[in-house]
């Protein structure tokens, strides 16, 4: 089940955000790191090539993030998203070529405390 909210956003924008969050854990769970790689955002992207010193697609194989999982909550604040996959979250952000994930495997921290992200950009 999907549960969208995010203080009025237009439905157009938590349906896109949903979709990408969706097309990036498909693309993980197929193994197509080369489709996931074009759902990051550039900055992410480049700070994970930069990072793992390899291309995206091997340097997102990598990295432990969960494959297949089901689109939970979604969240829309402006141009800002975040998709809740299980025990795992996505944040994203729209380009003018659409959503993008900006961050993934993001977990929880306890408290105040900011999310831990396995993929994230600046």
């Amino acid at each position: 089940m999907v549960v969208l909210s995010g203080c009025g956003a237009p439905a157009a924008r938590l349906d896109g955000a949903a979709s990408a969050g969706r097309q990036f854990e498909s693309a993980l769970a197929a193994g197509d790191y080369t489709q996931a790689c074009g759902l990051l955002a550039p900055e992410s992207r480049q700070q994970l090539e930069e990072g793992e010193k390899q291309p995206c697609e091997r340097a997102l194989r990598s990295q432990d993030l969960t494959r297949g999982g089901s689109v939970g909550n979604v969240e829309v604040y402006g141009r800002q998203a975040l998709v809740s996959l299980g025990d795992e979250t996505l944040f994203l952000s729209q380009f003018a070529d659409g959503w993008k994930v900006t961050a993934a495997g993001c977990i929880e921290e306890p408290g105040d405390m900011p999310y831990r992200c396995a993929v994230k950009g600046g």
